[in-house]
């Protein structure tokens, strides 16, 4: 009788290490920025270095908010989230296309890929200049740049998704005459799914990167230019500040790509249990 009583103890207790464990987990990246931003202080605070290199967290904090008090943050920010996001689009859309086309059609990737595998083993910095000779100082040569370079990760994972479908799922579908349709929304994309999202993620991050390239190749507005106008005038806490919001809106980026996943993929996950 007393064995039967303490069981459910045994079963509370181990319940509350785990919930305990994940809400450890959940702090682990706070405390990690708290950290850094302890040793920040600590480096500033001995004056390891000058504070035109590195400054401290204070003055960090009062660019942010005489950038925000005078709207050069937020203006240059959207407009590189404007070319980040059309660049994502298109290269995105283009990437997905022709992934497609290349894993049904072999000869498609025989005549396509070395052209491919050589523009996209050329750092996006190599030949931004001519996308600026090509399409203008404008916004549409940061779209260029950012679809070039959030095309190859999108392009890798549709063609290795669509051709992970197993054959025997497509023949069975085939004798249950599946319409084509059919087995492209009910197998092919379904199948794909897993691995186009990983390759959106990939792209997601880089569209930030292919955006910023092109402004600090020649612009006259955005983060990149941000940036470029703050170095030059030796501004280092402004150059800070425009390099974490570069961070934050490829990280906000990444989560809600990353949530779509969970969203998206909430079958597999219950498939596996």
């Amino acid at each position: 009788m007393q064995a039967t009583m303490q069981k459910p103890k045994h079963k509370t207790s181990n319940k509350q290490y785990s919930i305990n464990l994940n809400m450890l987990r959940q702090l682990l990246p706070v405390m990690t920025i708290i950290t850094v931003m302890l040793a920040w202080h600590v480096v500033t605070s001995l004056e390891i270095y000058p504070a035109f290199i590195i400054p401290p967290p204070l003055a960090v904090l009062e660019a942010f908010q005489e950038s925000i008090a005078n709207g050069v943050l937020l203006e240059n920010a959207q407009t590189t989230f404007q070319e980040m996001m059309l660049g994502l689009f298109f290269g995105v859309s283009i990437g997905l296309l022709l992934g497609y086309a290349i894993a049904k059609i072999p000869l498609l990737e025989q005549i396509l890929s070395p052209i491919i595998v050589a523009f996209q083993s050329t750092p996006i910095v190599a030949y931004a200049p001519l996308l600026i000779i090509w399409f203008g100082s404008g916004p549409t040569s940061k779209i260029v740049t950012t679809a070039v370079i959030v095309f190859f990760p999108i392009l890798v994972n549709t063609i290795v998704g669509v051709r992970s479908v197993t054959p025997q799922l497509k023949d069975l579908m085939r004798s249950l005459n599946a319409t084509p349709w059919q087995i492209f929304t009910r197998l092919e994309v379904p199948s794909a799914l897993p691995m186009v999202l990983a390759g959106l993620k990939t792209s997601s991050t880089l569209a930030v990167i292919g955006a910023v390239v092109g402004e600090f190749v020649s612009s006259g507005s955005g983060l990149g230019y941000l940036v470029t106008l703050a170095r030059n005038q030796y501004d280092t806490p402004l150059v800070i500040v425009a390099v974490l919001t570069m961070t934050f809106i490829a990280l906000s980026l990444y989560s809600f790509v990353a949530f779509l996943e969970w969203r998206l993929l909430a079958w597999q996950r219950r498939s596996s249990r």
